[in-house]
């Protein structure tokens, strides 16, 4: 039988971050939506991320991404979120918004475009040392579309050298988070285009590159938490960017499209020993035509809620039985834990945290949705463009 109290326990530490761009305004390739109340400044984000940690309690860092969200001052940024019971989490990179991207950033076969690229990723890490970030989030939208349009071998020589660069400025306690994704916007080549690629440069460059697994970043029928396992057997997971992807693009709410696979990669995080704080927990998501913090809100719960069912598997009964050899026993232990209802779990545990025990409800009843749809008026609304 599973302990009750130490699965409320483990709850009560967990953690998942928010992203600031999840707060502005997005859309599809071909339009951004708008929403009244958006935010316009990174400080307006901050304030609506400190509404989603009010009402959920697990969601105390947000991270920042440069240059959506560049401020003249960190330090003073980094105040304004401590006033908020929140922290700065990841800093992300963006080489993919310029021009001069157009061919690549760091695998530019122009040495001058990949210096431009660097000295922004090297900025990046600036930025860490003055919000006391640990970890440097790095997405590489570099690729080829056609056979023959560059080398493939010269361009992993030049991003081993730009990430090497890199990793060498990384000060004590920080880390280099690699991400990678199957296709887009490259079609024939993809310089970072699964998690062998990333975890190859992460085991050349040393202990503080680490690989991030983002959910909707796979081809169709992938075994993620296999992927999952084996990074935290060879302890280089990272950490997550949780959404879900209905075909290819991947900015829907996490545990939309598949929550039994949610479930299955969070079994594999606590059996592996990643439910701490080495492993981070983090949404990378776009809400194009839903609001956006109660959507927030509830992608926090549904990572809560995969994260309970995993804790209540019968590791014991599923160890016997797979001892045994009972593929039936052993696929009913983890059935039984994944069609547990824990929302009355977590309810429990949000009144045990002095919580609402139904976020989604208390936020609408705040009324900050009003308040800041009426006040927030004027000005750029913050959003990726398009």
């Amino acid at each position: 039988m599973t302990d009750l109290a130490a699965v409320k326990a483990a709850l009560k530490t967990q953690a998942v971050e928010t992203p600031s761009w999840a707060y502005g305004n997005s859309g599809t390739r071909f339009k951004v939506f708008a929403q009244a109340g958006v935010p316009r400044t990174p400080r307006e984000k901050l304030e609506d991320a400190a509404r989603v940690h009010e009402f959920t309690g697990v969601a105390p860092t947000v991270a920042l991404h440069i240059p959506w969200d560049a401020v003249e001052d960190y330090g003073a940024l980094a105040k304004f979120a401590e006033d908020r019971g929140l922290r700065l989490g990841a800093i992300n990179s963006n080489t993919f918004q310029d021009d001069d991207y157009k061919l690549g950033s760091i695998c530019h076969p122009d040495a001058a475009v990949r210096r431009k690229a660097l000295d922004h990723l090297l900025e990046c890490v600036d930025i860490m040392d003055a919000t006391g970030s640990r970890d440097l989030k790095l997405w590489f939208a570099d690729g080829t579309n056609y056979p023959g349009q560059d080398d493939v071998r010269a361009r992993q020589d030049r991003l081993a050298e730009g990430l090497a660069e890199v990793y060498e400025r990384l000060g004590d306690g920080q880390r280099m988070l690699l991400e990678y994704k199957f296709f887009e916007p490259a079609f024939y080549t993809t310089d970072v285009p699964d998690w062998g690629t990333a975890y190859a440069h992460c085991l050349k460059l040393g202990p503080k590159a680490q690989v991030v697994v983002d959910t909707g970043h796979h081809a169709p029928g992938t075994n993620i938490e296999f992927i999952v396992a084996t990074l935290l057997r060879e302890g280089r997971l990272g950490g997550f960017d949780f959404n879900s992807r209905f075909y290819a693009d991947d900015d829907l709410m996490v545990g939309a499209a598949d929550p039994f696979q949610l479930f299955r990669i969070m079994y594999e995080v606590v059996r592996g020993g990643g439910f701490g704080p080495d492993v981070a927990f983090m949404l990378d998501q776009c809400h194009n035509i839903e609001a956006k913090i109660p959507a927030i809100i509830r992608s926090v719960m549904n990572v809560q809620e995969a994260t309970a069912k995993a804790l209540l598997v019968d590791r014991p009964a599923l160890a016997a039985a797979q001892a045994a050899g009972d593929v039936l026993g052993a696929h009913a232990v983890l059935m039984d834990a994944y069609n547990t209802d824990v929302r009355p779990l977590l309810g429990e545990v949000r009144e045990e945290m002095g919580l609402d025990p139904d976020p989604v409800a208390a936020y609408a009843r705040s009324g900050w949705a009003e308040k800041i749809a009426a006040e927030r008026v004027g000005g750029q609304q913050a959003g990726w463009g398009a």
